[in-house]
């Protein structure tokens, strides 16, 4: 059997370089048509005004397109897809070399997301910079409107000090504001779903506000120490958040290690325990106990962030 998987995998990949292609490329545009797929108008309306929230692995693979889309990388989603792919077609590979038939769609289907999960684990430490570069960026932007009650002037004068994703969206504002619509309101408005961020919602608003009347730009200051006092707990508590990772990552390695111990104490229990269909269903039962603890594990982990 493992013969033959090599001779497979062999076969797969001597087609891609007799025909010059990438797997990445392949799997990417295999997955494409599924990414642009339209929706009727009825369906939408109904989506808009019924929305459901998502789920489980939808839900999963939503909020890892959510940082692609925030880091700037959006174009690179299929070359996940494609990570995914490979990943599934291991665990499957890896079932059979192991003769676990129970095991296949456990091994599929947590492989297959792990990239995903990958994505949304390190999107916590990309989320702690933005909200450290957004509470500077407001802050020396809400200083410079103070002193001339022109939100276009205040962004030009800092937009060079600004970095990445926060600057993107001001760029875009200056964009809009300079020579595609005059109405700086609108141009405001349209900022809030580039960083999708409570507290740059909340200061948006009441920017909105002060273009109607100037004496409210008073409350732009507290809404900018939210993020002061968002970093402040988030410190304090940071060793708490990630106990949980350190107690599942401890208890995954004696689950797993427990296996090569049962063959040096007792044989017999090995095979049992890789032979019988018994056996075989209680692997598939503790790898399905992994990966739901490490998908649990991750979202626990998430940064603390306001939210009115």
């Amino acid at each position: 059997m493992f013969l033959i998987l090599i001779a497979l995998v062999g076969l797969i990949l001597g087609s891609f370089l007799t025909l010059n292609l990438s797997i990445f490329e392949f799997v990417e545009n295999l997955f494409k048509p599924f990414q642009s797929r339209k929706k009727t108008i009825s369906k939408r309306i109904e989506e808009v005004k019924n929305p459901k929230p998502l789920r489980g692995i939808r839900k999963t693979v939503k909020e890892a397109g959510d940082v692609l889309t925030l880091m700037g990388k959006g174009a690179k989603f299929g070359t996940v897809f494609a990570l995914s792919f490979i990943f599934m077609v291991a665990g499957i590979f890896t079932s059979i070399l192991m003769d676990n038939i129970l095991m296949i769609p456990v091994a599929a289907i947590g492989l297959s997301l792990i990239p995903f999960w990958y994505l949304i684990f390190i999107s916590h430490s990309f989320k702690k910079q933005v909200n450290a570069e957004l509470e500077t960026a407001l802050s020396i932007i809400t200083s410079s409107y103070f002193r001339n009650e022109s939100i276009i002037t205040a962004v030009q004068e800092n937009i060079a000090y600004l970095n990445p994703p926060i600057s993107n969206a001001f760029k875009t504002f200056l964009t809009q504001a300079n020579m595609i619509n005059v109405n700086v309101k609108q141009a405001l408005s349209d900022m809030k779903p580039k960083l999708n961020h409570h507290v740059f919602s909340e200061w948006v608003d009441a920017m909105i506000a002060c273009q109607e009347d100037k004496t409210l730009k008073t409350t732009l200051t507290p809404i900018i120490s939210k993020l002061s006092d968002v970093r402040i707990v988030s410190a304090e508590l940071d060793y708490l958040m990630y106990e949980p990772l350190k107690e599942f990552i401890t208890m995954a390695l004696l689950l797993v290690l427990n296996i090569p111990l049962i063959y040096f104490l007792n044989k017999d229990w090995f095979r049992v325990l890789v032979d019988t269909v018994m056996g075989k269903g209680i692997l598939a039962v503790c790898t399905l106990a992994i990966f739901v603890s490490l998908a649990a594990v991750i979202r626990i982990t998430k940064p603390i962030e306001y939210k009115r």
